[in-house]
């Protein structure tokens, strides 16, 4: 169940970067609904005149409340930000296929909520076993609860761009958890393969590779910014000269690659010299370097061909995999690790 679940919110982590793309995460302005519905209007026709005054009202209700909270959390910095930000004002006109596109991404994550409920279920009867299993599932079903909640934010805000990169980090810490319940469940099941004499540097250049490619994500979250900006400014037109306004932003996301790059191609030597051939490290090894070249590729795609809409939600997704191959792979080499420790 887990690795279904697994599958839905990469799935999700695809749809949003759609939605995104294609300029669609205000095509609902309120939440859980979508202008008040479960199933969202086709027209304008079906909403009321002045429907972007209401919803504007709606949301600046909940930014006041949001505000009030990250007050008393001492966030104060961030609670002025957000009530000074006029950007927020800014209620976009209805549009059919932005709606639609928007709320599958909605429908979407509630699948996944269902699916976290059935993997609690079904890791109640391993509590006995290991109780970390089932506290670790319930613990995923109240972050993606909670990762509702902050796309409601997100939405609240107009998509405040520090808010829609923290909602994106809460999803790949779910992926990873996701992903640590099921390899701990297998240990249970079932034996992990054959183990190997690993040593302790290929653990320690993988989680040197895994942290810089959270960073890489963050720098990468923080040109798309940069780009919504531009975007908007051009009226979405002269797509070409995109990239030539980024500046610094860009510059420095193009070269941290390089040292991605480096990073994973010793890993991968050294995963090929130490490890065992079809091992599951050495066949996770080769996943995750073709998933880096496919990141490096669409990304200088998308630099020279100016930034194809349907290349950023690949791009996004690549950059997702990524860090989910490096959870298991640091996951399986730690288990033959502490194998390796436990026979001596």
């Amino acid at each position: 169940m887990s690795v279904i679940t697994v599958i839905a919110v990469y799935a999700l982590i695809l749809i949003g970067g759609i939605v995104r793309s294609s300029g669609s995460g205000m095509g609902c302005p309120d939440w859980p609904k979508c202008f008040g519905s479960f199933i969202p209007p086709t027209s304008v026709d079906q909403l009321p005149v002045n429907y972007q005054e209401i919803y504007l009202n709606k949301r600046l209700a909940k930014n006041e409340r949001f505000v009030a909270t990250l007050e008393k959390l001492g966030f104060s910095e961030k609670a002025k930000e957000i009530a000074n930000d006029k950007s927020i004002l800014i209620e976009e006109e209805f549009n059919a296929v932005k709606t639609w596109i928007e709320y599958l991404n909605r429908l979407a994550g509630v699948v996944i909520g269902l699916l976290i409920i059935l993997t609690v279920w079904k890791s109640f009867p391993l509590r006995k076993m290991d109780k970390w299993v089932t506290i670790l599932s319930v613990f995923n079903l109240i972050l993606v609860i909670f990762i509702g909640w902050i796309g409601s934010i997100v939405v609240s805000t107009n998509l405040l761009h520090w808010m829609i990169t923290f909602h994106m980090m809460l999803a790949l810490l779910l992926v990873s958890l996701l992903i640590y319940v099921y390899h701990r469940s297998g240990r249970l099941i079932k034996s992990r393969g054959v183990k190997m004499e690993v040593p302790k540097r290929i653990e320690l250049v993988l989680l040197v590779g895994t942290i810089l490619m959270l960073i890489q994500i963050v720098l990468g979250t923080q040109v798309r910014e940069q780009i919504d900006i531009i975007s908007s400014s051009l009226g979405d037109m002269l797509r070409d000269e995109w990239v030539g306004r980024i500046g610094l932003d860009f510059l420095i996301h193009r070269s941290f690659s390089i040292i991605l790059l480096g990073i994973h191609v010793l890993y991968f030597f050294w995963a090929f010299k130490y490890t065992l051939r079809r091992s599951q490290v050495d066949l996770w090894s080769q996943v995750l370097m073709i998933l880096i070249i496919l990141e490096i590729a669409t990304g200088m795609a998308m630099a020279y061909f100016g930034i194809p809409a349907f290349l950023q939600p690949i791009h996004l997704l690549l950059g997702s995999l990524i860090i989910g191959v490096q959870v298991i792979l640091l996951l399986e080499i730690r288990e033959n690790i502490q194998f390796r420790l436990n026979t001596n």
